[in-house]
């Protein structure tokens, strides 16, 4: 049965009973089991690294069809949705989209993995190239959630945005989508690099979406403000 955590500490637990010993066992061994899934879950997931303060909603616009709560408890992912935020540079988009698949792994045991869109790009051509991208695409295909950051920082190669194209079309209705750009659509195809590839890229993303936008100033601008 694998019991491992009973195994290694059955000597600490105390019961009134046969019956209360054995119950607080098992119950130790399932939450031990669930936390170690939670932190595997964290680790494949890769997130950048945040802060812990509460997050600030006041500068963010979103749309009729879905709330704060709906958000940040992922609900938008059982139903294969996509959210993508929008908004300047340092307004918590990132931090947002991170706080989102936490906050999934906690409460579902999703299976989220977080990539910036250039980081994305640059392994499957490398993967690619090596021969390996089925391996790459079946690891993708088994996620619940893919976030994509950063659209719109770096312009694509023709093959990574060809690549890039083939992943986003495998997501659509399969799973969510989280994307953060700084970007309007209409300068989309400055990273793609094609009107026809950015026009069906947008097309499948938006098709089952919520936009996002994120006003305001720049958060590390403002506290490197009050630093001075």
């Amino acid at each position: 049965m694998k019991l491992s955590w009973i195994r290694e500490h059955y000597h600490e637990i105390e019961g009134e009973n046969n019956q209360d010993y054995l119950l607080k066992l098992f119950e130790m061994e399932v939450q031990n089991r669930e936390e170690r899934k939670v932190n595997l879950l964290l680790n494949q997931a890769q997130f950048p690294k945040t802060g812990d303060q509460p997050y600030q909603w006041e500068h963010i616009q979103i749309p009729q069809g879905i709330d704060r709560e709906t958000v940040l408890r992922g609900e938008f992912i059982k139903e294969k949705e996509n959210l993508i935020l929008y908004g300047g540079v340092g307004t918590g988009k990132t931090y947002l989209a991170t706080l989102i698949g936490m906050n999934a792994i906690h409460s579902f045991g999703t299976k989220v993995k977080f990539f910036t869109v250039a980081s994305l790009a640059n392994k499957l051509i490398e993967e690619n190239q090596k021969g390996s991208l089925p391996k790459l695409i079946k690891q993708i295909e088994r996620l619940d959630l893919l976030i994509l950051d950063e659209l719109g920082y770096i312009p694509l190669h023709k093959e990574g945005a060809e690549l890039l194209f083939q992943v986003i079309s495998m997501c659509y209705e399969n799973k969510s989508l989280v994307i953060t750009t700084n970007l309007q659509f209409g300068q989309w195809n400055h990273v793609f690099g094609d009107p026809i590839l950015t026009e069906a890229v947008i097309d499948r993303l938006i098709h089952h979406s919520h936009l996002l936008v994120f006003n305001g100033e720049s958060f590390r601008y403002k506290e490197s403000l009050l630093q001075q």
